[in-house]
């Protein structure tokens, strides 16, 4: 029985492999729409788009375009082709404001160019497209369905921006000792700190501010000493008054004693 279904099943694949190619290479658009309806119904993306693009210039200002050009803008997104998909999309839009599918085209066009986002720790100049793309769609559509969905994909956007200026703040330093230069590392923290005020890294920034500032510190020259020591504390009494209860608490504590201890070994000597 397993045996006659497989031979079944390998029938029926050939006969719809055969008929896809004849539809393929044939002249008939009307069945060519027809036919490659019915392969995007099934989700066979792929080759309903193969058949779309023979047809689409020959639809345009027909009744048919419409409903044609968006099956041709969704094969683009369920295929993963993102850069032709927004790019399809927008013309969809564009093209038939009016249409019942403009909502859900406009968000998936702005969903595509998120899509394009890349990883943090890469470039993010797709990302700033994204975001931007996406406030376009919120702006343009403030009631629509989709609302929830693309505010949760600008808040995924604006995290990788976060991330990325936190990390690099936090390489400047974690490569404090190579160079000794822990006053680029807080700055990077002070611009990230503007840049981003309500991040969910900011008792992080803080703290590696401060850790920044401790190492300048501990690590001075006798003449900066006194200067690099107060600017330390201000630091350490930032995060705290932020952040009372800060999970850095243990190491803050021992930090504090390390730049008390140098402070009154400078006051002792002074005097």
């Amino acid at each position: 029985m397993r045996n006659f279904i497989y031979i079944l099943t390998i029938i029926f694949s050939l006969n719809s492999c055969s008929e896809y190619q004849a539809v393929l290479k044939g002249d008939d658009v009307a069945t060519k729409f027809k036919f490659a309806t019915k392969l995007f119904e099934s989700g066979k993306y792929t080759k309903a788009n193969r058949i779309f693009v023979q047809i689409v210039p020959k639809y345009r200002g027909k009744p048919q375009a419409e409903k044609l050009m968006f099956m041709y803008c969704m094969t683009f997104y369920e295929t993963r082709d993102y850069f032709t998909s927004n790019y399809q999309m927008e013309r969809f839009v564009e093209a038939y404001p009016k249409s019942e599918k403009a909502e859900e085209i406009g968000f998936l066009a702005a969903k595509s160019y998120y899509m394009l986002s890349p990883a943090y720790t890469k470039d993010q100049s797709e990302t700033l497209i994204a975001i931007d793309k996406l406030q376009e769609y919120i702006n343009k559509y403030p009631n629509s369905k989709y609302m929830a969905q693309a505010s949760n994909l600008v808040r995924e956007l604006d995290y990788k921006l976060e991330r990325k200026a936190y990390n690099i703040a936090l390489q400047y330093n974690i490569t404090g000792p190579f160079h000794r230069d822990y006053n680029s590392a807080i700055s990077a923290f002070d611009n990230f700190l503007v840049e981003f005020p309500g991040s969910i890294l900011k008792e992080d920034a803080l703290f590696y501010k401060f850790d920044s500032a401790y190492k300048l510190a501990i690590n001075s020259v006798a003449w900066k000493e006194s200067e690099r020591i107060e600017k330390a504390l201000n630091y350490y009494n930032s995060l705290l008054f932020v952040f009372p209860e800060t999970k850095y608490s243990d190491q803050l504590t021992e930090m504090y004693k390390d730049l008390q201890l140098i402070k009154n070994k400078t006051t002792t000597t002074k005097s």
